[in-house]
């Protein structure tokens, strides 16, 4: 037997016994080393899906570990491999499959959600979600290609390009990752974040970072853009506050990329879209060339993945992890180290 993160039901999460599965035509069986905590796994843990997770549930789904088991009908994987995973399985018939979006079909699995994901220290899933990591990257700086992925998207789908100034509304960790993603293509970024923490990390990384309590957001965009606006605008808050200082800090022609999920209505300068002629656009997921983008990208150090790390703790006190999270504004990222092991380590 194994161990595994379950959630049980809002705010309960149990450390249990569970029995691998062996892989079948077309699986792997994985020991997964890290795997990071999201905000995503924060809603669950709050209860707030509770309608499309079915509880005992295992989460989980930024990772990294190896193969150990390779199921019938699989070719180019073997035990031992270094992988991630891109925890998406689509049914390739709905309309958006259709027309080549697989990652977002409209019966998308998302594994971890939807299915057990990667919290256990045995894990099978079909082998076409491996995603090789080159040996020379460590398995916990691995941890974090799944998130960067995700901004890696955002990045492209916000067209940025050499030279445009961006500005990114919140600075948790995938706000700082799109800052990052966006400095590589050529911008020049601005970060906006409310918690000390973060603001002092972006720093640190040789972002410039903005207090909006302190500071009047739209009128420094101005001076910093000579009057013109930012080009792009990421709203990675969440906020109703962050989606006003998204649309208010842009140029003509500027435009809004949405990643923060908001579960609410919010209200929107509609007409500033109309004077300015702006473009909203979502971004949700990845597709493969993101992640392996964004293994380069953190393989070679553009992102500097060990200092988003705050902390790492052992399968056991998964539970404890969550609720540090909560706090928010002074963790970035903790990582869940799933192998046999489990004293773990602070970095």
């Amino acid at each position: 037997m194994t161990l595994a993160v379950r959630y049980t039901s809002a705010r309960t999460l149990d450390t249990a016994p569970a029995a691998p599965r062996t892989p079948g035509p077309g699986e792997v069986e994985l020991a997964p080393a890290f795997v990071g905590i999201c905000g995503t796994d924060l809603h669950i843990f709050h209860g707030d899906m509770d309608a499309r997770v079915a509880a005992p549930a295992v989460l989980g789904h930024e990772m990294s570990g190896r193969v150990v088991r390779v199921g019938p009908e699989v070719e180019g994987w073997q035990p031992g491999d270094a992988v991630t995973v891109m925890p998406l399985r689509w049914d390739d018939s709905c309309p958006a499959c259709q027309v080549g979006h697989q990652h977002i079909c409209q019966q998308l699995d998302f594994i971890g959600i939807d299915s057990p994901g990667a919290m256990q220290q045995r894990w099978t899933v079909p082998a076409s979600t491996l995603v090789r990591l080159p040996a020379s990257l460590s398995l916990d700086r691995a941890a974090l290609v799944e998130p960067t992925a995700v901004a890696v998207h955002d990045v492209g789908r916000a067209e940025v390009a050499e030279g445009e100034k961006v500005v990114v509304v919140g600075g948790g960790p995938v706000g700082i990752l799109i800052a990052l993603v966006a400095r590589a293509a050529g911008a020049e970024v601005r970060v906006v974040e409310l918690s000390a923490h973060r603001r002092l990390l972006a720093e640190e990384l040789g972002l410039t970072a903005w207090n909006p309590a302190d500071v009047d957001v739209p009128a420094l965009v101005t001076q910093w853009t000579a009057d013109a606006g930012a080009d792009v605008a990421f709203e990675v808050s969440g906020a109703a506050g962050g989606v006003t200082t998204a649309v208010d800090v842009l140029g003509v022609r500027g435009r809004l990329c949405l990643v923060a999920i908001h579960p609410h209505p919010r209200e929107v300068n509609l007409h500033r879209f109309f004077w300015r002629e702006l473009t909203l656009v979502g971004a949700r997921l990845y597709d493969r060339t993101d992640f392996e983008k964004a293994v380069a990208l953190v393989a070679d150090g553009t992102i500097p993945a060990d200092r988003l790390i705050s902390k790492v703790v052992p399968l056991t006190q998964a539970p404890a992890a969550f609720e540090a999270l909560e706090g928010g504004g002074d963790v970035m990222k903790i990582l869940v180290d799933c192998t046999d092991d489990t004293q773990g380590a602070t970095v």
